[in-house]
């Protein structure tokens, strides 16, 4: 009997994580969580002071490194045992994520440890290319976005929620530039896939968001 999957990709900012995190525990399904492996990865080359131009380099420390996702009501991540989840939202850490998952020798490291996510009674695989690099034969793909200025606002209210110093107007900028260079990438750009549900979420709440994607399930 094989494994279903939903896929939900779509642009930074999109609500992809905590729609997805609510998704899979609604349905009782595994859940991966893409954006966090790269940025995992990113904390650990910062950790390591890598060379940023090093892709070879970096490449080792992604086949080497042990993740753990607890999915409770907030994701936390341990990276080699050790607990990161405060380094995993700044903005700092998605800046190098963007930059090294342009990089083709890290996906295709990174690549078979997502796949391994697959397991019963099923997965709700996020992030930017889940539908179609990773995932391709889902049988439930969502490519859910926002304006960039509304994903920018969400931005803006978690860091401030969490205590974190932060600019709107930088946020935006920020994230326009993401988009771009995560669109315009050599190895498996952010595309939305041909058999994917477009979900426009700027004036949608999580919950109508999650709605619809149950109804796609059932």
């Amino acid at each position: 009997m094989s494994v279903p999957v939903l896929t939900i990709d779509g642009p930074s900012g999109a609500g992809k994580g905590t729609v997805s995190r609510r998704v899979a525990k609604q349905l009782g399904w595994h859940y991966l969580d893409s954006g966090s492996i790269y940025r995992s990865l990113a904390v650990a080359v910062q950790k390591q002071a890598i060379d940023m131009n090093d892709a070879a380099a970096i490449a080792r420390v992604a086949e080497s490194m042990v993740l753990e996702f607890d999915c409770g009501a907030e994701l936390v991540v341990r990276l080699n045992g050790v607990d990161i989840t405060a380094e995993i939202p700044l903005e700092s850490t998605g800046k190098i994520a963007s930059i090294v998952a342009s990089m083709p020798e890290v996906r295709s490291r990174l690549l078979q440890k997502q796949r391994d996510f697959k397991k019963s009674p099923g997965l709700v695989a996020d992030g930017r290319d889940m539908g179609t690099v990773v995932f391709p034969d889902a049988e439930t793909k969502v490519y859910l976005t926002a304006s960039a200025r509304e994903r920018a606002s969400r931005r803006y209210k978690q860091l401030i929620e969490k205590g974190i110093d932060a600019n709107l107007s930088q946020i935006t900028l920020e994230i326009e530039e993401r988009d771009r260079r995560d669109m315009e990438r050599e190895s498996a750009p952010l595309a939305m896939a041909s058999d994917a549900v477009y979900i426009d979420s700027s004036a949608m709440t999580i919950e109508s968001v999650i709605e619809e994607i149950l109804n796609l399930i059932r």
